[in-house]
């Protein structure tokens, strides 16, 4: 995509926003940036976007100047129903995402992770696993680093791993995956996307961009996951737990096999739960591909730090273990967690609605659970679907629900913070409302007697 000259308008002012301005900047364009918010309210990064972009407008001012565009580029934040959207489209100006406007400017080839679940942690380990096989590579996207601030790092024989969310894909036209990876797909962000079938074509859209001579990872234990395949022109390769005898990848009792053989057995892999072995499996598949040995994807799996806010272990007091799974922001990732304890629970839950139906966690939860501790918004929501059959406590606040816990868990028991909600009615990411949580744990102060 050619930015010399193009007078772009640049919306969403997050990491990604930023990201842009520099590209566009860097490429000779002029940007104009815009965001919801005034620049007044955008303290942190106003002289940023002062010195990168030519003018700053609101989106209503920014409504009623789109003709003086080439091109839009919006942030993953940015619905793309707005109006002014819409009326870009209406003028025939392109409407693309930050991973679109990276596209033509990244070096060397791409591996794409996508999935309701589990991104994050596969994205993360298939960095790992190729650099700890010798592969070079880098890690970006919904993950750390924005695609666009990718590129100057980017070369020909250096892997651009990619962590990418449906808000990403929902743009994509000319972006090519060399590997694509989708872990699954259930419910989530309805209210962004409307119905399930939009989100589900969403996720589907980075396997059909693909080219011929490319690689599809799928779940062959998830229906829809497993349909992509007839989506792409890639050679599909498929990883399943479920031992059936016709997928690349499989977990034999407590082996993962590779086309017959041994990979790693599931005790030496450090993460907990049988989510995370789908991960692993998903992972080293596509490490494998892209030219990794299976000896170097072993251990590079065994020596797997983990990710921070998924299923990390936060601290042991007096016998009690607590957990910090904040990224665990709808209500599947918040049964993967569940499942992944034999212990009773103290579970957290809440905070904003997603359009989510909470009915399945009591199932999960009954008889397993001491109490549901219920925070934020959703909280009278999850109450009236899951109660009776799990008891519940409103708590308001992670503060609450911690000091509840501290004095009414018992030894051997788990506190668990998987909110199955998003996190912006109190917090700011579900990054900070997992650092909130871990400082608040880590500040009790009865010292372990277990």
């Amino acid at each position: 995509m050619e930015l010399t000259g193009k007078r772009v308008l640049v919306m969403g002012m997050g990491k990604s926003g930023l990201a842009m301005l520099r590209l566009v900047q860097r490429e000779g364009g002029l940007a104009t940036a815009s965001d919801a918010k005034p620049l007044t309210e955008l303290e942190n990064i106003s002289a940023q976007i002062i010195s990168l972009s030519q003018a700053f407008l609101t989106q209503e001012e920014a409504l009623g100047g789109v003709g003086g565009f080439d091109l839009v580029a919006i942030s993953p934040g940015v619905p793309i129903d707005l109006p002014i959207l819409e009326a870009a489209r209406a003028a025939d100006i392109p409407v693309v995402g930050e991973v679109e406007l990276a596209a033509g400017y990244l070096k060397g080839p791409v591996m794409a992770i996508t999935g309701t679940n589990g991104k994050t942690t596969t994205t993360a380990l298939a960095g790992h696993l190729l650099k700890s096989a010798g592969v070079p590579a880098q890690i970006g996207g919904n993950i750390g680093t924005p695609v666009c601030d990718l590129i100057a790092a980017s070369a020909e024989d250096r892997w651009n791993v990619l962590e990418l969310s449906s808000f990403q894909l929902e743009t994509i036209r000319d972006f090519r995956a060399d590997i694509a990876v989708c872990l699954n797909v259930t419910p989530d962000h309805l209210d962004r996307h409307h119905t399930m079938e939009t989100y589900v074509a969403q996720k589907r859209r980075l396997f059909e961009t693909q080219a011929a001579g490319a690689h599809a990872v799928l779940n062959g234990d998830d229906p829809v996951t497993a349909s992509y395949g007839g989506a792409s022109q890639a050679t599909v390769h498929l990883f399943s737990r479920l031992t059936n005898g016709k997928c690349e990848m499989e977990l034999h009792g407590d082996q993962i096999v590779y086309r017959g053989e041994t990979l790693i057995g599931r005790k030496e892999i450090p993460l907990l739960g049988l989510h995370n072995v789908e991960n692993v499996m998903a992972a080293s598949l596509a490490a494998l591909l892209a030219g990794a040995e299976p000896k170097a994807v072993a251990q590079g799996v065994s020596s797997f730090p983990g990710v921070e806010h998924r299923l990390e272990f936060v601290r042991r007091l007096n016998g009690v273990l607590w957990y910090n799974d904040s990224k665990a922001t709808n209500v599947d990732a918040a049964l993967k967690a569940i499942e992944a304890f034999p212990q009773p629970l103290w579970i957290i839950l809440g905070g904003k609605d997603k359009n989510s139906d909470y009915r399945p966690l009591a199932a999960a939860l009954q008889g397993k659970v001491r109490n549901a501790l219920l925070i934020g918004k959703a909280a009278g929501l999850i109450a009236s679907q899951i109660s009776p059959a799990v008891p519940t406590v409103p708590c308001e606040t992670i503060s609450g629900a911690v000091d509840y816990s501290f004095h009414h868990a018992r030894m051997g028991e788990v506190v668990l913070l998987a909110p199955a909600c998003a996190s912006f009615d109190q917090f700011q990411s579900y990054e900070h409302r997992g650092r909130v949580f871990k400082s608040l744990v880590d500040a009790l102060s009865k010292e372990d007697n277990g």
